[in-house]
């Protein structure tokens, strides 16, 4: 089945949906620091850098599928809580007009669990009304996940809209958790010893990298940071990887962090040392990307937010199979009942 992407980033979503047998035609990505790495980690692709507001629905193959994350800071339980009111909560809405003038079969899209706070109950109401409503309308599935559940190795939750054009006549049900736990021993253990800091001024050292993009962001921490404990041990899951470099959890080495009072904490005396952010592949990692999957970059902080962006991709590989399955189920159930309706009217004549 041929899809496209938007707000592609650096195509966690579309690694998935290739790896579990989709064919990712033609993807949308605004930022430019976004772009060489997509371009060359999927070269099958046809990127389209434009933003979404400017394309028109024509200027967009046909396809099976539609998938994407509209931009989530507006929506974070930790940013400006306006929703559907921010511009790029708005965008939402450009996503399902091309939606509705491409009627694919399916589509997906992905955002974060501030969604579902009660402030913006009507703005959610109404999305899901415009998904139901596209077209000739699409049968909707809505649920928050947790990738820990998914085969990747990282808490972190996150809401899913699915929706199946109407004519297909069933409605998506999400894939059931996986019972064991992938631990940030199984996932990071062998990068232990081959890390390097970034170059002053957090300027990439990728010529000192034996591991491709295995680097971390350098500098203090602020308050905000040392106000709650940010290390998990290696039989644990990771924090959920973020956007933000400075605010990467820390590497399962050191001891997890000392609690002085509330909001107040601080690293263990004497294990300083052990103390320092995952590097860039360790995130990309935990966020399931393969090591063949380079990131580009000049700057530690584009490379963080590249990963902390995207959606796990084993993650993204369930939600397809899933997807794909049920779609091909419906549809041989479809053709069997069109062939016994023949041969019922061919008996009867």
């Amino acid at each position: 089945m041929k899809i496209v992407s938007f707000f592609a980033g650096a195509g966690g979503l579309d690694l998935g949906f290739q790896k579990a047998g989709f064919d990712v035609v033609w993807a949308n990505e605004y930022d430019r620091e976004i772009w060489e790495t997509y371009e060359k980690n999927h070269p099958n692709t046809v990127l389209d850098r434009r933003s979404i507001i400017d394309i028109k629905s024509d200027e967009v193959p046909e396809c099976d599928g539609i998938i994407g994350g509209p931009p989530c800071q507006s929506w974070s339980e930790a940013g400006s809580l306006r929703g559907i009111n921010d511009q790029r909560g708005q965008l939402f809405f450009d996503f399902i007009r091309i939606l509705e003038a491409k009627q694919p079969k399916f589509f997906l899209a992905e955002n974060v669990s501030g969604m579902l706070l009660g402030r913006h109950n009507e703005a959610l109401s109404n999305i899901k009304e415009l998904f139901r409503n596209a077209g000739i309308g699409y049968e909707l599935s809505f649920q928050m996940l947790n990738a820990s559940d998914f085969n990747v190795p990282q808490d972190r939750k996150r809401v899913f809209f699915v929706g199946i054009r109407k004519d297909l006549q069933f409605k998506f049900q999400f894939p059931q958790p996986v019972k064991d736990k992938i631990t940030l021993h199984q996932a990071i253990l062998d990068l232990q010893d081959s890390v390097v800091p970034a170059k002053e001024g957090n300027k990439t050292n990728k010529e000192n990298c034996k591991v491709p993009n295995h680097e971390y962001m350098i500098g203090g921490f602020s308050s905000m940071f040392m106000s709650r404990n940010r290390v998990r041990s290696w039989d644990e899951q990771s924090f959920t990887i973020q956007a933000g470099g400075r605010h990467a959890p820390l590497h399962p080495q050191a001891p997890k962090m000392k609690f002085i009072e509330q909001n107040i904490r601080e690293f263990v005396k004497g294990k300083e040392d052990l103390y320092r952010r995952l590097s860039i592949r360790e995130c990309a990692r935990i966020q399931t990307f393969p090591d063949n999957f380079i990131f580009y970059y000049n700057h530690v902080a584009a490379g963080y937010k590249m990963i902390g962006n995207a959606v796990p991709v084993n993650l993204a590989k369930h939600m397809a199979l899933s997807i794909k399955s049920q779609i091909e189920n419906a549809e041989k159930t479809s053709t069997k009942s069109i062939k016994k309706k023949l041969e019922l009217e061919n008996t009867i004549s």
